[in-house]
């Protein structure tokens, strides 16, 4: 029985998406619910599982085409076997023959996406490095190995000898471009950044904020904390539990617009900025009042990892109310975030450093962050976002006000 392998159901707001890569070949056989293909839409890829165990007849769409939900990408022979599996059940005496060992300038089995980003990052081609994999297949492991090496350990038998070049006939040095299309997540993130630029009248303010009683507090209990509920215990958390307070006190922070209209949220979905090899993206743990710091933790953990893995949902990419980003983990002192729309206001964290203060007039060093507001001037007043601000700024400074929610 043959059947039809056809494009899932895309998420909203999602009109099409890229074949990435076939796992499988025709004539292959295939498992129930083995992932045949990947597909990129804007922000996730879909994996488009086997709906039967079977052979894989015919592919009618290649790699890099555009396709639309419903879609058939291939046939599937529904309780078939291969010619492969038959040849060596055929044979079971006979001890099959060992895989071919790719060779340096042969054309390689297909390459997984993170393989392909690899190569392209480092202007490799597939043909430079030896595939260990199955079939002669390119692992990510084969390219670092490729990356580490000296030029003259990747020479394998039967390659022609070197060309020796002297090096008094080279004048200058070599000038090349390289043009590549870009991802389908990267053109979308340009896309919301202009239409946010376009659409929306941002301001940011900025603050200031000393951490000494949140590190102090932190580095007390965090062994702690970590053996009684098996996480550590970030700076995220108290963060996103500070904005949350500043947001009840300021509901226009958590609003939204839409055309006319604001809408006033009151529930407290926060959007985390994650950065992954894709380009950026911003999970939404939700319902972050209802949590204590553990699980917000715990979800910020896993979601973060989906993140980075691809393996995330759309549902967990959409409908946030705020959004805090951190560049401090990359070095950043000070930035302007843009609003990750339809959303009014974004929170900057920054890199931690120790400067001089005054205290009591006296001069001490303290480790102080600085913070930045960026928020869409339509709905929200000056007066609101440097209030805000000084809100999260003083519940951060005296952390025992996030447990009496003062």
């Amino acid at each position: 029985m043959s059947i039809e392998i056809k494009v899932p159901p895309l998420p909203e707001s999602v009109s099409d998406a890229t074949l990435v890569a076939w796992h499988k070949k025709v004539g292959e056989a295939v498992a129930r619910d083995e992932n045949l293909v990947d597909l990129e839409t804007d922000k996730v890829v879909l994996e488009v599982p086997a709906p039967s165990s079977g052979v894989l007849q015919e592919i009618r769409i290649q790699d890099g085409a555009t396709v639309t939900a419903g879609d058939v990408l291939a046939i599937l022979e529904e309780g078939a076997t291969s010619s492969t599996t038959d040849a060596a059940s055929e044979s079971e005496a006979e001890p099959p023959p060992a895989p071919p060992l790719a060779v340096a300038g042969s054309k390689p089995a297909k390459t997984s996406p993170a393989v392909r980003r690899l190569l392209d990052e480092h202007d490799l081609d597939e043909t430079m490095v030896i595939g260990s994999g199955k079939a002669g297949r390119i692992t990510k492991a084969d390219v670092l190995a490729f990356l580490k090496s000296d030029d003259s350990t990747n020479v394998t038998p039967g390659d022609p000898a070197p060309v020796l070049v002297d090096e008094t006939h080279v004048v200058g040095v070599e000038r090349s471009e390289r043009r590549v299309p870009m991802t389908r997540l990267r053109a979308r993130i340009a896309e919301r950044l202009i239409e946010a630029q376009h659409s929306a009248a941002m301001l940011t303010t900025f603050n200031e904020v000393d951490l000494t009683k949140v590190m102090s507090l932190r580095s007390r209990y965090r062994d702690t904390f970590e053996k009684e509920y098996g996480v550590r215990l970030g700076f995220m958390s108290f963060f996103a539990k500070a904005v949350v307070e500043s947001l009840k006190k300021f509901p226009v922070v958590n609003a939204s617009i839409e055309g006319t209209d604001v809408i006033y949220h009151n529930y407290y979905d926060i959007g985390i900025a994650v950065s992954t090899e894709r380009g950026l993206m911003v999970p939404v743990i939700r319902d972050v009042d209802q949590m204590s710091f553990a699980e917000f933790e715990k979800e910020l953990g896993d979601i973060a990892k989906k993140a980075q893995s691809g393996t995330i949902s759309m549902e967990e990419l959409t409908g946030g109310t705020f959004t805090i980003t951190n560049g401090g983990i990359f070095g950043s002192m000070m930035s302007t975030p843009i609003l990750n729309q339809p959303q009014s206001a974004i929170l900057g964290m920054h890199n931690i450093q120790k400067r001089p203060m005054v205290v009591d007039d006296e001069i001490v060093v303290r480790p102080m962050m600085y913070l930045a507001l960026t928020y869409d001037h339509r709905i929200i007043d000056g007066k609101d976002s440097v209030q805000f601000l000084v809100s999260v700024k003083e519940l951060l400074e005296d952390p025992g006000r996030l447990l009496l929610q003062i």
